[in-house]
């Protein structure tokens, strides 16, 4: 049963990138679908954990601590379902910010597929995109408006 929900949790997240990445200017995608999936995601969390956590070992003071408790495989998958909540999350500030800042979304898109395989690897991108794009409007020279003839 862990195994099916963590098909279907992948299948769910990864209905939530490719909207991210071919939607992103509906605000039905970045506030109210990415935001369903995000609370679905941390009810499941919420349900496995208060089903499975009482009596385990292990925990997260140690790497070993951690590796016992996510022996048991529903406690691995609340630590998946925690990881595809957060990259969402972190996609959706991406895609949302970068339209307040005028950075096009083709540039996102990279990010965005960082950010869903590798999670802070693809912020980090983002954040570097941001600042070369503020810099590069910074260094735009200014030319006044034409005035008519």
């Amino acid at each position: 049963m862990a195994d099916q929900l963590f098909s279907i949790a992948n299948l769910v997240a990864l209905a939530g990138w490719v909207l991210l990445i071919l939607l992103p200017r509906r605000s039905w995608v970045t506030r109210t679908v990415i935001v369903a999936i995000v609370l679905l995601f941390a009810s499941a969390y919420g349900a496995i954990i208060a089903a499975r956590w009482a009596g385990r070992s292990g925990g997260f003071s140690s790497l070993p601590a951690v590796a016992a408790l996510f022996a048991d495989p529903w406690l691995l998958l609340a630590g998946w379902i925690h990881y595809l909540a957060f990259d969402l999350l972190v996609g959706r500030w991406e895609t949302i910010e970068a339209q307040h800042r005028g950075i096009p979304h083709l540039a996102v898109v990279p990010c965005l597929f960082l950010t869903f395989m590798f999670g802070p690897a693809g912020w980090l991108a983002y954040v570097t995109l941001r600042a070369v794009h503020a810099r590069s409007i910074a260094t735009k020279p200014f030319s006044a408006p034409q005035q008519p003839a």
